[in-house]
């Protein structure tokens, strides 16, 4: 039967910096955890400045509020796990190491940018990082993510694919088709809802029908399934390391469902996200950002335990900012696609006429 875990009252909420995976933590590594997330939010910053600046068009979903999420969960890959996710793919393509500078420059369409400008905001690749990008398509990621898993379990590998996805997406057929498939194979991927309580503008209550929680809808298949505050990174990472362990030593499913916020609308172009007549108020985004901020609880927590001080903070955060400026100009300074370009990179086998290119036998086949 699925593993199932209850909401626990706040006074009782267990301590998950006594994790194992949490405990094991050198002083160093927490602070790079924080660090990161301090990254990803600076890299957010600069990129809605330049949006706002005209130095970039299309689409801008930005991650700010949920950087505990991508940090949290990428933090404890393995060389056989992989992550693909939705459009807000920012994050996620930092957090498994991206470079700043490759990443505004896409934001930019330049051909210094990691998808050679031909993505944009919501197509970010890293296949050398195990990173199957952003996709554009509500929940079009889901059925990837699947197959991601059932290649390793093919192969014999004992890896996992971690599947973003957000609370709307749940609502999409191919991810129930995906939780089927991946409950009646045990397929070892992991569903992980980062859910910020609205679908674009339309909130979560209004959205989807619930008992408990969206998580909860893996009963159906099933399937394990979990709930974790974003809030707290000790609390996603004891949470997704549970999925891990059941998926590279079990290749069992699970799916988990991480409360998150996101402080601007669903896209630079979503005006109605704080507005008198929008979907949300003001005093909501000042109460998450003051209460529930996953940077400002996790530094606060690193300062109390004297892992590291107020300086160090600001250094950190002074560092991150100069990283993300220095990308702009990056982007800036960049050439621009050539004409030529756009026949390439249609299909990557074919382009570089690989054997799978030249045969149509591909990932499966040893």
């Amino acid at each position: 039967m699925p593993t199932v875990s209850k909401t626990m009252d706040a006074a009782a909420k267990q301590d998950y910096a006594q994790a194992p995976i949490n405990a094991s933590l050198k002083a160093g590594q927490k602070i790079r955890l924080l660090t990161e997330m301090i990254r990803i939010r600076r890299f957010e910053t600069e990129s809605l400045r330049q949006y706002q600046s005209k130095k970039m068009g299309g689409f801008l979903h930005l991650y700010n509020g949920q950087e505990s999420v991508a940090v949290g969960c990428v933090s404890l890959m393995g060389d056989d796990d992989h992550v693909i996710t939705a459009y807000r793919d920012h994050g996620h393509a930092l957090a498994v190491g991206m470079t700043m500078n490759e990443c505004m420059a896409e934001l930019y369409g330049k051909a210094t940018g990691c998808s050679k400008g031909k993505g944009g905001s919501m197509h970010f690749f890293a296949p050398d990082k195990n990173f199957w990008g952003g996709h554009g398509i509500v929940g079009g990621q889901t059925p990837l993510g699947l197959g991601l898993a059932y290649a390793l379990k093919f192969k014999g590998i004992k890896g996992a694919a971690m599947c973003f996805l957000g609370d709307g997406a749940v609502n999409q057929g191919c991810f129930y088709e995906s939780l089927n498939m991946a409950s009646l194979f045990d397929i070892p991927v992991i569903y992980i809802i980062e859910n910020n309580g609205y679908s674009m503008g339309t909130s979560l209550a209004r959205s989807s029908a619930f008992k408990s929680c969206l998580a909860e809808r893996a009963e159906g298949f099933d399937i394990a399934w979990a709930k974790c505050d974003g809030t707290d990174i000790y609390e996603v990472r004891a949470s997704v390391q549970t999925a891990l362990d059941r998926a590279r030593n079990e290749s069992k499913p699970t799916v988990l469902e991480i409360s998150t916020y996101r402080y601007y609308g669903h896209s630079v172009a979503d005006a109605k996200h704080n507005s008198e007549d929008g979907y949300r108020c003001k005093d909501e985004i000042t109460h998450y950002k003051t209460n529930h901020d996953p940077i400002e609880v996790f530094k606060r927590r690193l300062i109390e335990e004297g892992t590291l001080t107020g300086e160090q903070v600001e250094q950190i955060e002074d560092a991150a900012k100069a990283e993300a400026e220095a990308s702009a100009e990056f982007a800036d300074q960049s050439p621009w696609p050539g004409d030529d370009s756009i026949q390439e990179d249609v299909y990557f086998e074919v382009d570089r006429q690989t054997e799978a290119g030249r045969t149509g036998r591909h990932f499966f086949n040893d």
